[in-house]
């Protein structure tokens, strides 16, 4: 669910804008970067988010992509 919010993110994105994804759990971690790329778009970073004050969460990493 996360790659379909995703992509409904970048189709409205102009060439060239960057956007800021939350992700949350492994398999968008593993997922949504990966298919970002595949469809053209560079990932510019992803990092893990400091929530150590949240300890019954899910580590949340922060993705940022540029569309091409």
């Amino acid at each position: 669910m996360t790659f379909v919010k995703t992509r409904l993110l970048i189709e409205k994105m102009a060439a060239g804008e960057t956007a800021e994804i939350h992700l949350v759990g492994e398999e968008p971690l593993e997922n949504v970067p990966a298919s970002v790329q595949e469809l053209g778009h560079i990932v510019l970073s992803l990092e893990p988010v400091d929530n150590s004050g949240d300890a019954d969460s899910n580590i949340v990493h922060r993705l940022k992509i540029k569309k091409s």
